[in-house]
């Protein structure tokens, strides 16, 4: 009997970012040499980086003649990978950086929890390519918190989910998104053989959001106000993903919250009938917010483009 092949050691355990930006920067210039100007490096550590990455890998990645280094189909594939685990990795920076108060002009910012772990990260490094000389100081907190903390002028910004905003504020919707059912693949839900009735989730009681989140208000809103007593309260996304894995029972979040969930098939998304349960997400401002201030230039860079109106909704 042959004996078994020796297992890879942990990616973990030896892969650097500099070997993927590399092989993505192949991608994006034409070639590996491209790559190797564009980083600043001699062509010659750039091949010897590669190789190690493919046979680390275990498979090839370019396909090397006298015109050139191109890549193979594992190699494309892998390119996209790379450009995840990249674009992930500059959103941590960014959202570090926010946390660790570093800069000189500050922008306080509080946001809840679905915001800050999906889509701030992201905000925060385009603001600042746009202001580098501007610190995004972040506090997380849930939508209630962040209300607050904007009425008291004690953040200048804050991004909220819930849809109960009160009258005093300034608001604008930045993002829009989608609330998903989700269980685990074994649960009577995921056999079912249409869609979910509303009123079935209705009476069911859930893992949820502590009270005041903005998920938990929006689901108010949507299904019913007068739902049972959650099975769980859970003051994270991924802490309530991991309680309906160990199979405590369905819960209703972000899809931004569950993508890597349901990709690795680890949560099923359970259809429900009639309308989908969609909700915009909002920041929120005490005053007027000055159209060159920075707050402002945050906003646009939220909403992706346009302009902040001259007066609040």
């Amino acid at each position: 009997m042959p004996a078994a092949a020796p297992p890879h050691p942990p990616i973990d355990s030896w892969l650097n970012l500099s070997m993927l930006r590399l092989l993505v920067g192949t991608a994006d210039h034409g070639s590996l040499s491209a790559s190797a100007r564009a980083a600043g490096i001699a062509q010659s550590n750039a091949s010897r980086s590669l190789r190690t990455l493919e046979r680390r890998l275990g498979y090839t990645l370019l396909h090397r003649s006298t015109r050139g280094s191109t890549l193979t189909a594992e190699g494309v594939l892998t390119v996209e990978w790379a450009r995840e685990v990249l674009e992930a990795v500059d959103r941590l920076a960014a959202g570090a950086e926010a946390l660790a108060h570093r800069g000189q002009e500050e922008l306080t910012i509080g946001s809840s929890m679905t915001i800050a772990e999906h889509l701030l990260p992201g905000w925060i490094w385009a603001f600042r390519a746009q202001r580098p000389g501007v610190a995004t100081r972040l506090t997380v907190m849930n939508s209630a918190q962040v209300i607050q903390a904007v009425a008291g002028g004690d953040v200048a910004l804050g991004f909220v989910e819930t849809p109960d905003l009160p009258a005093g504020l300034q608001h604008l919707t930045v993002f829009t998104d989608q609330l998903v059912v989700v269980a685990r693949p074994g649960h009577p839900w995921a056999q079912l053989d249409g869609p979910l009735e509303p009123a079935e989730l209705a009476v069911t009681a859930l893992v949820e959001r502590e009270e005041g989140s903005g998920t938990r208000a929006f689901l108010d809103r949507l299904v019913d106000d007068h739902r049972p007593a959650p099975l769980v309260e859970l003051n994270s996304n991924s802490a309530i993903c991991q309680a309906v894995i160990e199979g405590i029972g369905p819960a209703v979040l972000s899809r931004l919250a569950v993508a890597g969930y349901l990709r690795s098939g680890q949560l099923t998304e359970i259809p429900t009938r009639g309308r989908q349960l969609g909700r915009t997400l909002q920041a929120v401002w005490r005053d007027r917010l000055p159209p060159a201030g920075a707050a402002a230039a945050f906003v646009e860079v939220a909403r992706g483009a346009g302009s902040l109106p001259d007066a609040g909704h």
